[in-house]
């Protein structure tokens, strides 16, 4: 089974970078489809940015010119990267995976991380 484990979240102030991590094990990393989701409280999970095995990436409008997801197929990890942070983008994170994704802003990924948080002060 596929395993996604998040790393790279914490506390920085508005206007600062982040850069998470999601390290997969389990499954054949160049078949996969990855992406990220966040949550924050009282709010519906939603779409960030996602990357297809032919390395095409999607956005959501919120984030469109301030992230930028890429992956390293050879150490089996996607990253986020996170400039220009705004308090709105507070939240937990989430890895997800799938091996066939016809949607890749759907939330149908069989394959979930528990979620990194990520704290922007103002």
């Amino acid at each position: 089974q596929v395993q996604l484990v998040e790393s790279g979240g914490g506390l920085v102030q508005s206007g600062g970078s982040l850069r998470l991590s999601c390290a997969a094990s389990g499954g054949t990393f160049n078949s996969m489809t990855l992406a990220w989701f966040r949550q924050a409280p009282g709010n519906e999970r939603e779409f960030v940015a996602a990357i297809d095995r032919s390395g095409f990436t999607y956005y959501a409008d919120a984030v469109k010119g301030r992230f930028t997801i890429s992956r390293d197929n050879a150490k089996n990890t996607v990253f986020l990267q996170m400039n220009s942070l705004k308090p709105e983008d507070a939240a937990n994170f989430y890895c997800a995976a799938s091996f066939y994704t016809t949607r890749p802003q759907g939330l149908e990924y069989p394959f979930w991380g528990q979620g990194t948080q990520v704290i922007v002060s103002s």
